[in-house]
């Protein structure tokens, strides 16, 4: 299957409550998000990001527009299109007095799957709760309980997982096995859907990176690409000590850091770095050491939803 996910035309408008205006939450959404691939979906608060996972996840209704998840059209097959999804929420939602072997079989037979057909045990060893299977939830870590949630998402072997702001509040450790797991589930064939606001993350998981604001998808591209938006490069130059810089191109940012090194932000479509090095040579400025730094996915983040 191309697509894994299909979105056209998805509006959804909250009702007015008390002194509060109906808000539209989606504004006529169009989205495809590829087989296989780690879509990051990524946006401020309030944008409209969990409205369209709990659409997706079948828990808020649509106000219009049409949803396909792994082929099944969302409104004529409803429980074939939730079978298809997984969703670990960033919420810690589960019942204290269930151990996670507990909670797992509980989850596995909402979805019907059959006793012969439960993985529980391999879901246990898989995000490493095997010595604490038995073990009250409410006596887990916060991070033990991270991990129950992602178990509970895959009880029912879906083709697409979302993560929902998957690492907010977790330890390097618990992220890198959290990483590891979600790229070997990725290597599987399943498509994953990850909301985060650690961009270095997105940057570093995704295949391709939709960015959402004010209910509107502003843009949707692969993650190289979209990089490669922002014309702008950073030299960071050790002079040695406060200087007098010559007249800059227009264009061309300065700024003197903490540490006394002087960074240089140019557009590289109309300038080369060699040429701002001649100017501050000529200029008598010594330069003891220089790096540059590309843009990263902050950047571009904050530009296109600046507005």
């Amino acid at each position: 299957m191309s697509d894994a996910i299909q979105i056209t035309g998805l509006r959804k408008t909250y009702a007015a409550q008390g002194n509060a205006p109906a808000k539209e939450a989606l504004k006529g959404v169009d989205l495809t998000i590829r087989s296989g691939s780690i879509f990051g979906l990524l946006g401020p608060n309030g944008a409209g990001k969990s409205t369209l996972i709990n659409i997706l996840a079948g828990l808020v209704n649509k106000t219009s527009g049409q949803v396909t998840i792994w082929g099944f059209d969302q409104d004529r097959n409803p429980r074939q299109s939730r079978a298809a999804i997984g969703v670990m929420p960033q919420e810690l939602n589960m019942d204290p007095f269930f151990s996670p072997r507990a909670s797992l079989e509980v989850q596995a037979g909402l979805y019907g799957v059959p006793k012969a057909e439960r993985w529980t045990d391999e879901l246990l060893a898989l995000v490493g709760l095997t010595d604490q299977a038995n073990a009250y939830a409410r006596n887990l870590s916060g991070g033990m309980k991270r991990r129950l949630l992602l178990a509970k998402a895959l009880v029912h072997r879906p083709q697409i997982l979302v993560l929902d702001e998957p690492t907010a509040g977790v330890d390097i450790n618990l992220r890198e096995m959290l990483w590891a797991n979600v790229r070997k589930l990725n290597e599987q064939g399943m498509t994953i859907i990850l909301t985060t606001h650690y961009l270095e993350e997105a940057e570093q998981m995704c295949d391709e990176i939709a960015i959402i604001n004010h209910g509107e998808v502003v843009i949707r591209q692969n993650t190289r690409d979209l990089l490669s938006r922002t014309d702008g490069k950073t030299l960071v130059l050790d002079t040695g000590g406060p200087a007098t810089l010559p007249p800059l191109p227009e264009g061309v940012r300065q700024e003197r850091r903490p540490d006394g090194r002087l960074a240089i932000t140019y557009p590289p479509s109309r300038l080369r770095a060699d040429q701002i090095l001649d100017a501050l040579r000529g200029a008598g400025i010594p330069i003891l050491d220089v790096a540059t730094e590309q843009p990263d996915l902050e950047d571009v983040f904050v530009e296109l939803t600046r507005a």
